[in-house]
């Protein structure tokens, strides 16, 4: 049976060779991507990342990617453009945290929720920062003495 089968799939093959479908394939006559590479088992998904332009923070299990959330979160939330947002998007956060410590799937990863004051008051500090001038220094400002620093010698030592 099984010779009927592959016989019928090497007709469709031939047929589709002599009408020329397999002309001009794209990567034609070029060497199979990563087949100079030692073997790795998740080639395909190390493809299909970079194929999709997908980050691959996606592969992390749950606690990790929580994780990795809080410790970006200043720079996620620097350019949100009231405290209001910042604080929905600190309760979201914390939210997905709190339904993980729930039901914890994955690897055990210490994992807490944010607080939402301590990010608010980063979040004005670094927004009263970037809107401050910076403040140079003035030119006629007298120039500090230099100090001469004294060498230590080790008593053993001679000159």
């Amino acid at each position: 049976m099984t010779t009927g089968w592959e016989a019928a799939v090497e007709a469709q093959i031939r047929s589709a060779q002599e009408r020329g479908e397999f002309d001009n394939l794209p990567g034609a006559g070029k060497p199979i991507p990563g087949r100079d590479l030692p073997y790795d088992e998740s080639w395909w998904i190390k493809s299909f990342l970079e194929r999709e332009k997908l980050p691959s923070d996606l592969l992390l299990p749950t606690p990790l990617q929580l994780r990795r959330r809080v410790e970006r979160l200043p720079d996620e939330v620097r350019d949100l453009p009231t405290e209001q947002s910042v604080r929905a998007y600190v309760a979201d956060l914390n939210r997905q945290i709190v339904d993980w410590l729930r039901t914890p799937t994955g690897p055990r990863v210490v994992v807490r929720p944010v607080n939402a004051d301590d990010t608010v008051r980063r979040w004005r500090a670094d927004r009263e920062r970037a809107a401050a001038p910076a403040a140079a220094a003035p030119d006629d400002a007298p120039a500090a003495p230099a100090v001469k620093r004294r060498r230590w010698r080790l008593p053993w030592r001679r000159r």
